[in-house]
């Protein structure tokens, strides 16, 4: 009878050690804090809540609505923001900016008045 060889074989601690810490490096990389990328998750999904916008602000992050909007206006201006999930980023500053130009052009029309 012939005998059979047997190689063990045992994980290379390189490779197990990267892959365990490539998440919170991928995080930290992205430059988005957990409250950032959770305030684009809202931002994403925030119709499906019920009832008012700013209430469910209020109830999640504890937060005014004067003051997600301001969190909101800063991070959809980072690189960050705009690289984890660049189509929702792109929709909300050309939102922003479509509400900009409506105030400018009310702002005319008033002093034109």
């Amino acid at each position: 009878m012939s005998k059979m060889l047997v190689q063990e074989v045992h994980p290379d601690p390189e490779a197990t050690s990267s892959a365990t810490t490539q998440a919170p490096a991928d995080a930290a990389e992205s430059g988005l804090s957990d409250r950032d990328r959770e305030v684009l998750a809202f931002e994403r999904q925030w119709w499906k809540y019920a009832g008012a916008k700013e209430q469910a602000v209020r109830e999640l992050f504890d937060m005014s609505a004067t003051r997600y909007y301001q969190v909101l206006n800063a991070l959809i201006d980072s690189p960050a923001a705009l690289e984890h999930d660049p189509m929702l980023v792109k929709r909300l500053r050309r939102m922003r900016s479509t509400r900009q130009r409506a105030r400018s052009a009310r702002r005319l029309s008033d002093a034109q008045a």
